[in-house]
C-alpha cells in the first residue's frame, strides 16, 4: 500500500494511505498540497494555521506532495483519475492548469469572482482554458537578463547590441559573452520562447494553429544558434548545460551576460561565494527586428479539486493563501515574486526581496505564459529535439522548425485540438 503523510495545520503528522481520509468528518476537512521540505513547507504550515485558526468549523491540513515536478504531477494525475476527493486545493505547475481543466480535473473560479485586475495579466491568461479561470497565480518566475555592470554602462535592449558588447568582453578576455541554459529539457525552451517572442514570433497564434515555424521563429533560432557558431559569445558546451551550470559560469566572473531565473540573484549577491557580488544588474531579455523583451513565465498556482466536498471553502483558503499579505510574508520567508502588480509599490517589498522590485516589476511586466494548451508537456518535448538539432548543426533552423511544427499539428489533430482550434478562429 502507498503511504503518504500529511502535516495538519496545527503541527500534528498524520501518516494514511493515498484513498483514506481518517479521523475528522471530512466534511470539515479541507487539505491543501504544497511541499514538505525546507522554508516552502514552513510558510504553508504557517499560513495554513493562522486560516485553520479563524475558521474553527474547518481543519485544514497539508497533503505533502513530492518538489519534483514530474513526480508531483503524476502523483495528482493518479489521485484524479481515481475521482479522489483530496487534496481540495492543487499546486500546480504554470504549464499544468489547461491540461487540468481540459481532463476535468479542476473547476472554474470565475463563480468566486476572483480579483483578476489585481495580478499580472501574464498569470492570468496563463490559467484560462477556453474563456473561463481554472486557477490563481500563488508565486511567479520569470526568465531575465543579467549583465555585468562594471564592463558596460546598461543593460542591451536589443539582440545587436548584446552581441557586440558580448563580444568587447571576450576580447577583453572573458571566457564567455553570453551563457543560457541549451540542453536538451524544458529550460531550452523557456530560453527559446524569449527569443521567439523577441523576434515578434510565437508557437501558436490566438487561434491555437501552430506558427512556430514562422519566419520570425527561424530568425529567432538562427540568432541562437550564431551564438554559438558564428559570434562565439556562447561556449558549445552550452548545449549540455541547466541551469546551474549557467549560474556558476556567470558567478564565477566568467561571463558577460546570462540568461537565468530569478533563484541566482540572491546566491550572486553573496560576497563570501560570488566573485560578481556589487557588479551585475537585471533586465528584461533583449529584443530583435519586430519583437519585444519578453520573459518566459514560471511559478505556482492553485486550483480546487473538481471532486472536492467543499468547494467555497477551498477557495476561501486560496484568497487567503494569494491576498497581499501571505503574498508579502511569503517572499519575506522564500523570497519568490509575488503576482499581484500593487505589491511592487509597497516598500515593504523592497526591504524584503533581494531583488530591487522595481527592476523585477519591469522584467514580469514582459511576462507570457508558455503555449496555453493542454498537451503543452507533449509539445515541449517535440520543441526541445528540434531546437537541439538545430543549435548542434545536425539540422538546419528553418528546416528544424518546419519538422517541429509538422509534429506539433499532428499531436494536435491526434487529441482533438486542431478543431477547437478551427472552431476558435471562426
Amino acid at each position: 500500500m502507498e503511504i503518504e503523510f500529511v502535516a495538519t495545520a496545527r503541527g500534528a503528522l498524520l501518516a494514511f494511505a493515498v484513498a483514506a481520509c481518517g479521523g475528522a468528518d471530512p466534511s470539515n476537512v479541507l487539505t491543501v498540497s504544497g511541499s514538505g521540505l525546507g522554508r516552502e513547507a514552513e510558510i504553508l504550515r504557517r499560513q495554513a494555521a493562522r486560516f485553520d485558526a479563524s475558521h474553527p468549523e474547518l481543519e485544514v491540513e497539508i497533503r505533502v506532495t513530492p518538489d519534483a515536478a514530474d513526480q508531483r504531477h503524476q502523483l495528482y494525475v493518479q489521485w484524479l483519475n481515481a475521482h479522489a476527493d483530496a487534496p481540495d486545493i492543487l499546486q500546480l505547475d504554470a504549464i499544468w492548469t489547461p491540461e487540468f481543466a481540459a481532463a476535468g480535473w479542476i473547476l472554474p473560479l470565475d463563480r468566486f469572482a476572483p480579483p483578476v485586475d489585481s495580478f499580472f495579466a501574464a498569470s492570468i491568461d496563463a490559467n484560462r482554458w477556453q474563456g473561463q479561470l481554472y486557477a490563481l497565480p500563488w508565486f511567479v518566475d520569470v526568465g531575465m537578463l543579467y549583465w555585468r555592470t562594471d564592463l558596460m554602462p546598461a543593460a542591451p535592449t536589443s539582440f545587436d547590441e548584446l552581441v557586440v558588447a558580448a563580444q568587447a568582453a571576450r576580447r577583453a578576455g572573458l571566457p564567455y559573452g553570453f551563457v543560457w541554459q541549451g540542453a536538451r529539457y524544458e529550460g531550452l525552451v523557456t530560453v527559446f520562447l524569449e527569443f521567439l517572442g523577441g523576434f515578434g514570433g510565437r508557437v501558436l497564434d490566438d487561434g491555437g494553429a501552430v506558427v512556430v515555424d514562422s519566419d520570425a521563429a527561424v530568425r529567432a533560432l538562427a540568432a541562437m544558434r550564431a551564438a554559438i557558431h558564428e559570434t562565439g559569445i556562447t561556449p558549445q558546451s552550452v548545449l549540455t548545460w541547466q541551469e546551474e551550470q549557467t549560474r556558476f559560469a556567470f558567478q564565477n566572473g566568467g561571463a558577460a551576460f546570462m540568461r537565468n531565473w530569478p533563484y541566482a540573484y540572491g546566491l550572486m549577491a553573496d560576497s563570501a561565494e560570488s566573485n560578481v557580488h556589487g557588479r551585475f544588474g537585471i533586465a528584461p531579455m533583449p529584443a530583435g527586428s519586430g519583437g519585444a523583451p519578453t520573459a518566459t513565465l514560471g511559478g505556482a498556482q492553485l486550483a480546487i479539486n473538481a471532486y472536492s466536498r467543499n468547494p467555497a471553502a477551498a477557495y476561501a483558503l486560496i484568497a487567503y493563501l494569494t491576498a497581499p499579505e501571505q503574498m508579502l510574508e511569503r517572499a519575506a520567508v522564500v523570497g519568490q515574486f509575488p503576482p499581484r502588480h500593487a505589491l511592487y509599490d509597497a516598500p515593504e517589498l523592497a526591504r524584503i526581496l533581494s531583488v530591487p522590485p522595481a527592476q523585477a516589476r519591469t522584467i514580469i511586466e514582459h511576462a507570457r505564459p508558455r503555449p496555453v494548451t493542454p498537451v503543452y508537456t507533449e509539445l515541449s518535448q517535440i520543441l526541445q529535439i528540434h531546437l537541439h538539432r538545430a543549435l548542434s548543426r545536425q539540422r538546419e533552423p528553418a528546416a528544424a522548425l518546419a519538422d517541429a511544427a509538422r509534429e506539433i499539428r499532428t499531436l494536435l489533430e491526434r487529441t482533438g485540438l486542431a478543431r477547437r482550434s478551427a472552431h476558435a478562429a471562426r
